[in-house]
């Protein structure tokens, strides 16, 4: 599959095979992963691999708000990655200053890259993927053990598609683009 059509049929999936996803193969999908741009290459994004249930059970139950559709994707998921960020490192100069007025806007655009990367390099592996951002950070944080200086920028559900399927509808382009002549 080359990019283009990686990138044109790639759709969120929600249910999974009940088959494992290997050790080997999360590391794979991470080296792809690692590869995404981030601000002035500080490469602050990290991951956090999930593959016990009862540890799946518990982000599901106690730390989603809620959200029945994340704890049912939870629960389906052989894998759940946690993906977080180094605080005040995207966006900043070495002395903690910003560079630019968004602050920390840009830990939040690099962790989307990454993401984003993460979803297209699993389709390429034949893996379904679906980012989930309803949760409470402090809760996951606890769960895991995450270190202080880290947050929380998504789940991430991974594992061998349950069947085929296709996305929804997207907007044509004439809807989403804008020229400025």
């Amino acid at each position: 599959m080359d990019a283009l059509q990686c990138i044109a049929t790639r759709h969120s999936c929600r249910k999974f095979a009940d088959k494992e996803v290997s050790d080997e193969t999360i590391k794979e999908l991470i080296s792809y992963t690692k590869n995404a741009p981030t601000w002035k290459n500080v490469q602050e994004v990290r991951y956090y691999a999930v593959k016990n249930d009862e540890i799946k059970k518990r982000i599901a139950e106690e730390a989603v708000l809620g959200f029945v559709y994340n704890t049912k994707t939870i629960s389906r998921a052989p894998v759940l990655m946690v993906e977080t960020v180094v605080k005040g490192i995207s966006g900043y100069e070495k002395d903690g200053t910003p560079t630019t007025p968004q602050d920390s806007h840009w830990q939040s655009f690099d962790a989307g890259i990454s993401a984003g990367t993460l979803e297209l390099a699993a389709f390429a592996m034949g893996l379904g993927s679906v980012i989930m951002g309803i949760y409470d950070d402090s809760i996951v944080k606890g769960i895991l053990d995450i270190p202080e200086n880290e947050t929380v920028s998504g789940l991430i559900a991974v594992g061998w598609p349950a069947a085929e399927g296709e996305g929804p509808e997207k907007k044509d382009v004439d809807e989403i683009l804008s020229f400025r002549e």
